[in-house]
C-alpha cells in the first residue's frame, strides 16, 4: 500500500497539469524509494512546462496576441500553482492518513477538496473577461477549453491511483 501512495503522491505532485500516470508508477516501483521534495517539484516544473508547450501548439496566436497572451497565461499558471499546491498538501495528509482516518478527518477533506474544486472555477471565471481583452472569443474559449481538457485527464488518472476511504472494523 505504500508503493501505491507514493505514487499516488507523485502523480498528485504535478499539480494536475499534464502528466501520464506511468512515471509515478515507474518511481514508485523502484525499491520502495521515496520521493523528495525536490524531485516532486521538477516534477511539477516539467508538467507546466509541458502543459505550456501543448498551448503554444495548440492555439493558433498571431504575434500581437502571443505577446500579450503569454504573460497574462504565466500569471493564470501561477496562481493555478497555488491551488495546485493546496491540493498536494491535502492529497499528501490523506497519505500519510490513509488507513486511520476518522470520520471527521474524513469529512474534513473532501470539503477542502471541494472547496479547491471551487477555487479552480472561480480563477478560470476570473480570467475569462481578463484572456477576452488579449484574445478574441473563439481563442478564449478555446484556451478554456484546453485547459479544461488537460486538468480532467490529470484528474481522471489521479482518481484512479487515490485508494477510496476504507471503512475501519
Amino acid at each position: 500500500m505504500r508503493k501505491k501512495m507514493v505514487a499516488v503522491l507523485v502523480l498528485a505532485s504535478t499539480g494536475f497539469w499534464g502528466m501520464p500516470a506511468a512515471p509515478a508508477q515507474t518511481a514508485a516501483s523502484q525499491d520502495s524509494q521515496t520521493v523528495s521534495e525536490q524531485d516532486i517539484q521538477l516534477l511539477r516544473q516539467d508538467v507546466r512546462s509541458k502543459k505550456k508547450q501543448l498551448i503554444a501548439a495548440n492555439l493558433t496566436l498571431t504575434d500581437a496576441e502571443a505577446t500579450k497572451f503569454w504573460p497574462v497565461y504565466d500569471q493564470y499558471s501561477a496562481e493555478m500553482t497555488k491551488i495546485g499546491d493546496q491540493r498536494y498538501a491535502l492529497i499528501k495528509e490523506y497519505a500519510q492518513n490513509f488507513g486511520s482516518l476518522t470520520d471527521d478527518q474524513a469529512l474534513s477533506l473532501t470539503n477542502r477538496s471541494l472547496a479547491l474544486d471551487e477555487a479552480v472555477e472561480k480563477l478560470r471565471i476570473k480570467y475569462v473577461p481578463i484572456l477576452n481583452k488579449v484574445l478574441p472569443g473563439k481563442k478564449t474559449a478555446t484556451f478554456f477549453q484546453m485547459d479544461r481538457r488537460i486538468t480532467a485527464l490529470i484528474d481522471l488518472q489521479l482518481a484512479s491511483q487515490i485508494p477510496l476511504v476504507q471503512e475501519q472494523h
